[in-house]
């Protein structure tokens, strides 16, 4: 028997967006995906309407500790803005297409920038916990790509580029928002597998022979739908804690969340600059 495909993305945003549109007319210049424990940023947004994932047709809850699960549109540093506090993980079950979902709407509704951000485990050991690292290049390891079946032509290539995923012009205007505000940033490459189990001391090994310098469970399939899209994508990851085998410790997600809260300022400093910047430019 021939598989069933899955909507086309065009028409799953069409239903999204008139979901949306029943309760904002909103704008959006840029489009915000807070990580877990980073979702204070959210708290920084002025004359807010938020839109639960419940309220969305086909979006589960998000179930994972940290993510609140909204649709925030708002206003930040002067520029109108969207932020996705709380994301949706394949380890929840959900297929590769509802994940990439929330960053492809933020396109639909006018965001062209659009900021990733995640916890993540370090691989280099010169990145310890609290290390915020700019995205420069990511591994694909989760083994699913959200482009596969019939390609949406409207949308984008059947065989996207990949060389600049990550905007080389967004790269530098985020190192500029550090400089500005005198928060250290390292730059490095993001490992994304699906999780939920943290990843054994062998693979933290290959993850470093392959070249990666932080892992998680989200952000790669992001980043490809969105490039793939037309939207300029830069991502941050804020280090949480040494990859398994590096301290001996066994890890937790309770010391990811402390690591967030400890790091809030200064991932909301940075920005929050960053904001700024893509407000004038």
């Amino acid at each position: 028997m021939r598989q069933m495909q899955p909507p086309s993305f065009s028409s799953r945003l069409d239903e999204l967006e008139r979901a949306v549109r029943q309760r904002t007319d909103r704008v959006p210049r840029i489009g915000i995906v807070l990580g877990s424990g980073l979702g204070g940023l959210a708290d920084d947004l002025t004359d807010v309407t938020a839109i639960p994932f419940s309220d969305l047709p086909g979006w589960p809850p998000a179930t994972a500790p940290g993510h609140s699960g909204q649709l925030l549109f708002g206003d930040l540093e002067g520029v109108p803005a969207v932020c996705l506090k709380g994301r949706l993980h394949l380890y929840e079950g959900n297929s590769e297409r509802l994940v990439v979902e929330p960053a492809l709407l933020m396109g639909r509704l006018g965001a062209r920038v659009l900021v990733l951000s995640n916890a993540a485990g370090g691989v280099n050991p010169s990145y310890p916990a609290g290390t915020l690292m700019l995205i420069r290049d990511h591994l694909n390891l989760t083994g699913r790509s959200p482009l596969m079946g019939p390609n949406d032509d409207a949308m984008g290539d059947r065989f996207p580029d990949l060389v600049n995923t990550y905007s080389p012009r967004l790269r530098d205007l985020m190192r500029r928002a550090a400089d500005d505000v005198n928060v250290s940033l390292e730059q490095g490459v993001y490992a994304g597998l699906t999780g939920p189990t943290y990843e054994t001391p062998a693979e933290v090994r290959m993850l470093a022979t392959l070249g990666a310098d932080a892992v998680g469970m989200s952000t790669v399939l992001e980043a490809i739908v969105a490039h793939w899209a037309g939207i300029e994508v830069v991502g941050v990851s804020l280090v949480t804690n040494p990859g398994a085998g590096i301290t001996g410790d066994p890890l937790s997600h309770e010391e990811v969340l402390e690591a967030a809260a400890e790091a809030g300022p200064r991932f909301t400093a940075l920005v929050r600059r960053f904001v700024a910047l893509v407000g004038s430019s």
